[in-house]
């Protein structure tokens, strides 16, 4: 088990991003793809948005719920990190225990072709706390970066500065935590994003309440399946739901 812990922490603080190779031949396309999970501490909204040139990938790789948190699984993907991640959020676990117990956890059913190391996921609580891991065996260039109530990652990517690129555009965006998400994505297709090219996008902000009609924790949930220019529908949409909220609130 020490051994386990000392192996993650080296995924998780030392390795913010690096060059490795996917293996040969994989059952399924992986969820090759760059995302960003967000957090607005004036309104208590957590979120995440996310694009790549896969068929509606916020199907396999957004999870979020009030008053827990946001989880982006992607990569050679487990799309069970993100309930069980919700899970152990829910029960009070740090995010860094989180993504070494999900991690740690996981039997590798298939390492031959859907290696355990080849996954990407991203664990923020509903505090704004954060950790991600990046697997050695993800796609190249696949990296992550941290920042300041934030976290990009990606594979399959231009390079560094898409990740990097993403971080600043939330830090320095002002308004709805939606047009962060946003500006982040368009920052990261700026840098080179997906060297596949674009398909499609989503973004899903959750807060407890927050959404229109009663009980509704969904603030937004936003999807663009097959797109040639996914981010830039995504933004009309934005746009869209953030003209919706300045009429409910007259």
């Amino acid at each position: 088990m020490r051994r386990l812990a000392a192996c993650l922490a080296l995924f998780l603080v030392v390795r913010p991003g690096g060059a490795q190779t996917a293996p040969p031949t994989l059952p399924w396309p992986p969820v090759a793809t760059f995302s960003i999970l967000g957090y607005d501490p004036e309104t208590g909204e957590v979120g995440a948005a996310v694009q790549s040139r896969v068929f509606s990938v916020g199907n396999g790789v957004l999870w979020a719920e009030a008053g827990v948190g946001v989880v982006a699984t992607q990569a050679i993907v487990d799309v069970s990190y993100g309930p069980q991640a919700l899970a152990l959020l829910r029960q009070g676990m740090k995010p860094t225990d989180v993504v070494q117990r999900v991690w740690g956890n996981d039997p590798d059913p298939r390492p031959e072709q859907w290696t355990k190391f080849g996954r990407q996921f991203s664990v923020m609580n509903a505090q704004g706390e954060v950790a991600t891991y990046t697997g050695p065996k993800a796609s190249t260039w696949a990296g992550h970066k941290i920042g300041k109530f934030c976290s990009a990652q990606g594979n399959i990517l231009a390079g560094e500065a898409v990740v990097n690129d993403m971080v600043a555009a939330f830090e320095r965006t002002t308004g709805h935590l939606s047009l962060r998400l946003q500006a982040a994505l368009e920052a990261g297709q700026a840098a080179g994003g997906d060297t596949r090219g674009m398909q499609s996008a989503a973004m899903l902000i959750v807060k407890k309440d927050g959404g229109v009609w009663l009980h509704n924790d969904v603030v937004l949930r936003l999807q663009v399946d097959d797109n040639p220019e996914p981010i830039k529908e995504l933004r009309r949409l934005v746009e869209k739901a953030a003209e919706q909220r300045s009429r409910t609130r007259r």
